[in-house]
């Protein structure tokens, strides 16, 4: 049996998650979860909340809740939990949507925003992005990310009770004509959510990546 990593910016294991990704993998793949916040009290956690300069990422905990976090701040933590697990695996994955250039590795490793930008400049042609992002902050942090493309961003958490139909409804009043779930805390039934209120095609973080992740199985 194959074992695929999935690498957290939060903790693991990620049960709104795996149960959704694993079908896309087959029976004879086994996940192995890691999280960069597993070895941290609830102490050194708020310590790594994003000062005012800083780019903020947001993950799930292991209790439901979720913690914003600095990149900067985060990384030394990813880095030691990746390094850990991936002599276990044959592959492994980022589970974030965030961009990770200095992250080394060993194996193969799949980059959640790579797959998402490769995926969406493949089939967007002449038309808007628009993108969902969790965190209002976040939403300047996107400039750079899509290249070239025409791009709108809404804020919508996945993690608490959030109006994801409003956000989609104002993506496609400002022109989009494709909508990303640009976090892998994302569910597919969020994707329907999206979907029901605008009638649009919806890509989802999370069923992209495992089904990249596939072809790694």
């Amino acid at each position: 049996m194959k074992k695929i990593a999935l690498v957290t910016i939060g903790q693991s294991p990620r049960v709104d998650m795996t149960p959704e990704m694993r079908p896309f993998l087959g029976a004879d793949v086994e996940f192995v979860e890691a999280g960069a916040l597993d070895s941290l009290s609830t102490e050194q956690i708020k310590a790594l909340a994003p000062d005012p300069d800083e780019q903020t990422y947001v993950s799930r905990l292991r209790n439901g809740d979720s913690a914003k976090l600095s990149k900067q701040k985060l990384l030394p933590h990813l880095q030691a939990e990746l390094q850990k697990v991936e002599k276990h695996v044959s592959s492994s994955i980022i589970v974030c949507t965030g961009h990770f250039p200095t992250i080394q590795h060993e194996k193969p490793l799949l980059f959640p925003d790579k797959i998402l930008c490769h995926f969406v400049q493949a089939v967007i042609g002449d038309g808007t992005l628009g993108a969902i992002v969790p965190l209002e902050e976040q939403i300047q942090q996107l400039a750079g990310k899509w290249g070239e493309l025409p791009l709108v961003s809404e804020a919508a958490t996945p993690y608490a009770s959030s109006d994801i139909e409003g956000a989609a409804a104002a993506l496609k009043q400002q022109g989009a004509t494709l909508l990303v779930l640009d976090c892998m805390g994302y569910t597919n039934a969020h994707k329907q959510r999206a979907q029901a209120a605008t009638g649009l095609p919806v890509i989802l973080a999370r069923s992209a990546v495992a089904r990249a992740a596939a072809e790694l199985a």
